[in-house]
């Protein structure tokens, strides 16, 4: 997942991290009451007067996945644009603003059709087109009151203002005082309901930037793109979320409008409040100010493409300066399949941590990696996916040793099955991390929304040591000899280049 921090204040809001109820997660469970407006939007709410702090998750289910070709990389424009105001947010003067972000929008798209004229481009054209295209742009500029959505939170004492783009969805958070409840809520609705793509160019100049030290000066952000890439031929998990360059480069404010119309639609929006609240207060000020939003079509989930079966292995290497990596993935079901609590389960004890496999073969006793990892739900978890296994090579080490390294394990593993003394420290682990999760208000906001959102129902969340106390080391060997299999596995690996001659 891709995840933007606009700022973050008052780490004062830490210190009231709820404990869990003595009850456990059914008594919280019975806590969460949720309505859903006539527009299709849900509200999750789960009041606790620990402490008088409320956090705020609003998850809009839109998110790479939703991406055509040429405009990869909108959604995660569009989480840019959703700081930079509305109508009255951000604006010195809207109408005079709004007809030079038109001409900006017109100079832009001449500059952009010449410019993919490729080697014909008439340099002459190009350049008048530019400087008329940077001179309306520093206008519609000069009517805008920078970062102001920011700037209002942060002064009524919110804390971890953050947004996030991944390949299944987009969310936005932040945490402020029990008494800024309505505040949240004006702010809030009215960037979904008159949002301003305002700074549209410029900030997307801020996420090539992005790009270049994420993925192109990265190495695992560039591997892990290019393993993707030929997981999926035909989903489109395979398309990175960040965008590909040239689309960035190329995308108008009026495309990233029309994504925003099409798929920013209540049906597709669940917000989540915990914290110091009334649950009435919260549904009262939901119907005010998210209510007026326009329903969607509904039941129109677009088609998307399945991933045919693979039917044999996938080797893919590039050429980098830096550490050799070595990554392993193979293909794997969605969220929701029986086996979901089986896959997890051996990640953790393939690649999670020190006590895993892994580690301890590979790292403390050949030394042929510094790192190893694994894990399940590459790029997402909505639809089909990959369990990656992935070695950072130690030093004087080559792909080779790491890959066979790993695939021993795996061999291994799939032969002679976990023990249960494996098993029940992933089960002890899973458990830690849950109530980890929930003993802040911002993480439990997070986990419910997302909850609702990949499984279709939030009180999954509180079944998940139900499923994970079910697996057997049975089940865990099972999944391991059906899915990591060689017709299933993509090898991604990067190489140093050969010496110049």
């Amino acid at each position: 997942m891709i995840r933007r921090l606009v700022r973050s204040v008052a780490p004062l809001f830490l210190l009231f991290a709820a404990p869990l109820a003595a009850g456990g997660f059914g008594e919280t469970a019975q806590k969460v009451q949720e309505r859903v407006l006539a527009n299709g939007l849900r509200v999750i709410v789960l009041a606790r007067h620990d402490a008088p702090v409320v956090s705020f998750f609003t998850l809009v289910g839109v998110g790479a996945v939703n991406e055509t070709t040429g405009i990869t990389g909108v959604a995660h424009v569009f989480e840019h644009m959703a700081f930079k105001g509305t109508q009255t947010v951000g604006a010195l003067d809207y109408a005079a603003e709004k007809e030079w972000l038109e001409k900006t929008d017109r100079a832009f798209e001449a500059l952009r059709a010449e410019r993919l004229k490729g080697p014909r481009a008439d340099p002459a054209k190009l350049s008048a087109f530019e400087k008329e295209f940077k001179s309306f742009e520093a206008q519609a500029a000069s009517f805008v009151a920078p970062n102001e959505y920011s700037v209002i939170l942060e002064s009524q004492g919110a804390a971890d203002l953050n947004a996030m783009t991944s390949a299944d969805f987009t969310g936005y958070v932040v945490s402020l005082p029990a008494n800024k409840l309505g505040l949240w809520f004006a702010m809030e609705s009215e960037r979904f309901r008159e949002p301003v793509t305002r700074e549209f160019y410029k900030e997307k100049e801020v996420i090539l930037e992005e790009r270049r030290l994420r993925v192109e000066s990265a190495p695992i952000g560039r591997l892990i793109e290019e393993m993707l890439a030929a997981a999926f031929k035909a989903h489109p998990y395979g398309q990175p979320t960040i965008g590909h360059k040239s689309d960035i480069e190329n995308l108008t404010r009026t495309q990233a409008e029309a994504f925003y119309r099409e798929h920013y639609t209540p049906e597709k929006i669940t917000v989540a409040v915990v914290g110091d609240v009334s649950t009435g207060e919260v549904f009262d000020l939901a119907e005010r100010h998210f209510g007026p939003l326009p329903a969607g079509p509904r039941n129109a989930s677009p088609y998307i493409t399945a991933e045919p079966p693979q039917g044999g292995e996938k080797r893919i290497s590039y050429e980098s300066p830096h550490q050799p990596i070595v990554g392993v993935s193979f293909h794997a079901p969605a969220a929701g399949h029986p086996d979901e609590a089986a896959y997890d389960a051996l990640a953790d004890i393939l690649g999670g941590g020190r006590t895993s496999r892994l580690y301890k073969e590979l790292v403390k006793k050949e030394k042929l990696a510094v790192e190893v990892g694994a894990f399940h739900g590459m790029p997402g978890n909505r639809f089909p996916n990959l369990f990656m296994v992935y070695g950072v090579n130690a030093v004087g080490k080559e792909n080779e040793a790491v890959l066979n390294g790993i695939l021993r394990e795996i061999e291994r593993l799939k032969k002679d099955g976990v023990t249960e003394e494996e098993l029940a420290g992933v089960k002890r682990r899973t458990r830690a991390g849950l109530i980890r999760s929930m003993r802040s208000n911002e993480g439990l906001a997070q986990s419910l929304a997302l909850a609702q959102l990949i499984h279709g129902d939030w009180r999954e969340l509180f079944r998940t040591l139900d499923k994970i106390e079910q697996v057997t080391p049975a089940d865990i060997q099972r999944v391991a000899r059906e899915a990591l299999v060689s017709q299933n596995r993509i090898v991604a690996t990067i190489v140093k280049p050969e010496p110049q001659k």
